[in-house]
């Protein structure tokens, strides 16, 4: 496995903002960190991985329709919802939301996450189509961003090298799946506490949690501080 550098005091987070098991991990850092007292000492680098291009597909609807509820119900203060917009309003694509999230990081570390944290939000619980530049820009100006600094970045395509770099990296055995987590000692877990299975075949059946763990995260964030 490639390495993977953190700095010190820094969780990096590999995970596609479709994603719904990284909803629910993200919520679950942001808790813990907060219950911890360690909002100063550790810092989250959100990191992309675009499962559409290291798939060459979009992630099927029937997939995530059968996780969605399965994920929401290990933490419904995340926000969720049943995709209450129109069918033809589902975005297909979390690319250009992945390469707003970068670019806000010209912005702070820290606001970056905060945007990524949004961006889920507005997918998961509010049904905002995030593949619309101007829907991703609303969420960055409700975080108190600079939106128009980040529509510039966008324009100019300056987090797509990035992006596409980001695909070979995740297609090999360095990034297990979204979510993975990566720590300054070296160190990495996907998923935290949660073990999954499939019931049936995927986009037919319907995933089972044979375990969840929440309290590992209060471990994760120490293993972080410097």
């Amino acid at each position: 496995m490639t390495a993977i550098e953190v700095a010190p005091g820094t969780i990096a987070v590999y995970a596609d903002i479709g994603c719904p098991w990284a909803h629910v991990a993200h919520y679950r850092l942001f808790a813990a960190r907060c219950s911890l007292g360690l909002s100063e000492q550790v810092r989250f680098d959100i990191r992309p991985f675009p499962l559409e291009l290291i798939n060459d597909m979009a992630t099927p609807k029937l997939i995530l329709d059968a996780e969605i509820p399965v994920a929401g119900g290990l933490e419904p203060a995340a926000g969720w919802q049943v995709w209450q917009a129109p069918p033809h309003d589902y975005p297909v694509t979390t690319v250009l939301a992945m390469e707003a999230v970068e670019i806000a990081k010209e912005q702070g570390l820290e606001v970056s996450a905060t945007f990524d944290r949004a961006l889920r939000r507005a997918l998961f619980g509010q049904s905002r189509n995030i593949s619309m530049r101007h829907e991703v820009l609303a969420v960055a100006e409700s975080c108190g961003l600079d939106a128009a600094a980040i529509r510039e970045g966008l324009v100019a395509g300056r987090a797509r090298a990035y992006i596409e770099e980001q695909v070979s990296l995740c297609s090999g055995d360095t990034v297990q799946g979204s979510p993975t987590l990566f720590f300054p000692d070296g160190t990495w877990v996907h998923n935290p506490g949660i073990q999954l299975s499939w019931e049936g075949a995927e986009g037919v059946g319907f995933p089972v949690v044979e375990r969840d763990d929440p309290s590992v995260y209060a471990d994760l964030l120490r293993r972080a501080l410097p």
